[in-house]
């Protein structure tokens, strides 16, 4: 693929990849350090990069993920100051400071309640990434287990296990707002060809 058509193409994704990365972050700063090192490292193995069907687009969370992570890894093994020391300890964030884990931006965030927002900020990373990527950039299946290099069945138990807790703990909103049998998972329809 040329480089012209290459860039052309991960381009039209930077919105989707953005979204995700202030996901991952929590702090817009974070965020566009995050997909500045995602595009440099897609630039950098454009020349590999092979068109398996899925388009550019998996390949860009994968690269994300893989990046985000990696932070991750690298800023726990560096030094920390005495301030971040005890405000990690006793549970408190400094300031301005990016949050640890991060949440999940609907398809349309400022709209969602907030009793949706709390019990899917309280999700672990695990599940609210799996949620993310499915319910948010309509990912399927295969395309998040490739993304966080897990097996397909690890996704589907991931997302059930997630949606579970979500609908036991926003019961009594679900019945507020007229979803009939809200202790009942969400149904998981047109991913079974993913299986």
């Amino acid at each position: 693929m040329k480089r012209d058509e290459f860039e052309t193409l991960a381009l039209e994704h930077m919105e989707s990849v953005y979204r995700m990365a202030l996901q991952l972050t929590r702090h817009p700063d974070s965020a566009s350090d995050l997909v500045q090192e995602t595009y440099l490292k897609a630039l950098r193995a454009s020349e590999s990069f092979e068109e398996q069907g899925g388009g550019i687009r998996p390949w860009l969370f994968k690269i994300l993920h893989n990046a985000f992570y990696t932070r991750i890894a690298r800023d726990q093994r560096g030094p920390m100051s005495v301030e971040s020391f005890h405000s990690e300890q006793s549970g408190e964030r400094e300031p301005g400071a990016p949050r640890p884990a991060w949440n999940l931006a609907s398809l349309d965030w400022d709209q969602v309640d907030s009793r949706l927002k709390a019990a899917i900020d309280g999700l672990s990373s695990e599940y609210r990434e799996v949620l993310l990527l499915w319910g948010v950039e309509g990912m399927k299946y295969r395309e998040i287990a490739l993304i966080m290099d897990v097996p397909i069945g690890t996704v589907m138990s991931r997302l059930h296990r997630a949606r579970s807790i979500l609908a036991r703990q926003l019961s009594s909103l679900a019945k507020e707002i007229g979803v009939p049998n809200p202790g009942v998972p969400f149904d998981s329809e047109g991913d079974e060809d993913e299986v």
